[in-house]
């Protein structure tokens, strides 16, 4: 989707670090931006520091991101919705605020991105290049505001993918909100012994490093993520505490084999772990699927694509004029065009496809 230049105006609401993050690389690529933030003091520094071009509001606003933390999400998204604007959300929690808010206009999203840094000081126009940009459309998201929300993150540098609600939350709480609950314990544990031996953060690796720098992040986004997903975050805890027993039990064993295999097993995993997925460079093709005019068609297709692994470069939505039928057109990497038309035939959804070059 490309939009012109009069509507390239957005909103953030929230100017931390990645509120900052989206205003930077939203007006490195020509939008005008309006920040607001609880904090008057921050919302100056935004200004100053210029990941904003004004503080307040804007009635103009074509998309309006909301990127306080997570228990304040649904209060600012329901305000700047009565403005009439379509609104997104950058919480590392879903399901709990889509149940707050069914307006079509609406679209849950969270990108997985940031760094230690802190607040709007630490903004990063390019925080979001490459990184993995989840969107959580229901059925009742509303067609364009679906379209121009992923247009955006895709502007940004993002890769977008598409996934229910509670899928993204049950994955976060293996992925980021236990790694970062453990780095946190971790540090905390040697904090504690280096207290009485001072001598031992200065021994710290850089494997300690690694494994704990998550854990400089900034807190205050953590205890609402950590509430409103507490049973997902307590069944992974539940089950890392068993497996560090299982460890436990291999150490006291002095098993040297076993330990081996345990460790060449996270070896393997880790080395295959893949890197941020790449922007377009090798060939694609256009995926026409015919789609009937109903609520929930775009989530249903998109979030498909999604559990596949299938990212999707570009989306279109073109309404026909006659019926109620439109054409949903994608573009995806060629090597997973046979794939995504089969895993579409199961669903009677029938589509076209054919290349469009590298």
């Amino acid at each position: 989707m490309q939009f012109e230049p009069e509507r390239k105006r957005a909103r953030v609401i929230g100017v931390g670090l990645i509120g900052g993050s989206i205003g930077a690389g939203l007006r490195r690529r020509g939008w005008h931006v309006t920040g607001f933030d609880i904090d008057p003091t921050r919302a100056a520094r935004a200004l100053e520091i210029g990941v904003v071009d004004a503080i307040g509001d804007d009635p103009d606003a074509l998309v309006t991101f909301v990127a306080t933390p997570a228990g304040a999400v649904a209060e600012a998204a329901r305000k700047a919705l009565g403005r009439g604007a379509i609104v997104t959300d950058v919480a590392g929690i879903k399901g709990p605020i889509l149940e707050q808010i069914t307006d079509p206009r609406f679209v849950g999203g969270h990108p997985m991105a940031g760094s230690e840094q802190a607040g709007v000081d630490g903004a990063d126009p390019d925080m979001f290049e490459g990184a993995t940009w989840v969107l959580t459309p229901t059925t009742h998201t509303d067609p364009g505001a679906y379209a121009t929300v992923r247009s955006v993150a895709g502007a940004l540098g993002a890769n977008v993918v598409e996934l229910p609600a509670a899928r993204h939350d049950d994955l976060v709480a293996m992925v980021s909100h236990v790694p970062h609950l453990t780095a946190a314990t971790l540090m905390n544990l040697v904090s504690d012994t280096a207290l009485e031996h001072a001598t031992l953060l200065r021994l710290a690796a850089g494997g300690f490093r690694d494994m704990t720098r998550i854990a400089a992040g900034e807190p205050r986004i953590w205890p609402d993520l950590v509430v409103e997903n507490r049973q997902g975050i307590l069944e992974v805890l539940d089950r890392l505490i068993a497996a560090l027993g299982d460890v436990r039990d291999v150490v006291a064993s002095r098993d040297r084999d076993l330990m081996l295999k345990f460790l060449e097993r996270a070896r393997e995993a880790r080395v295959n772990l893949p890197a941020k997925v790449a922007a377009v460079g090798g060939e694609t093709s256009e995926i026409r699927v015919p789609v009937p005019d109903r609520p929930g068609v775009i989530a249903e297709v998109t979030t498909l694509l999604g559990e596949m692994g299938v990212n999707i470069y570009d989306l279109e939505i073109a309404h026909s004029a006659e019926g109620e039928r439109g054409v949903l057109v994608l573009i995806v990497d060629t090597n997973a065009t046979e794939r995504v038309r089969s895993a579409l035939h199961l669903r009677d959804y029938r589509c076209s496809i054919r290349p469009v070059g590298p």
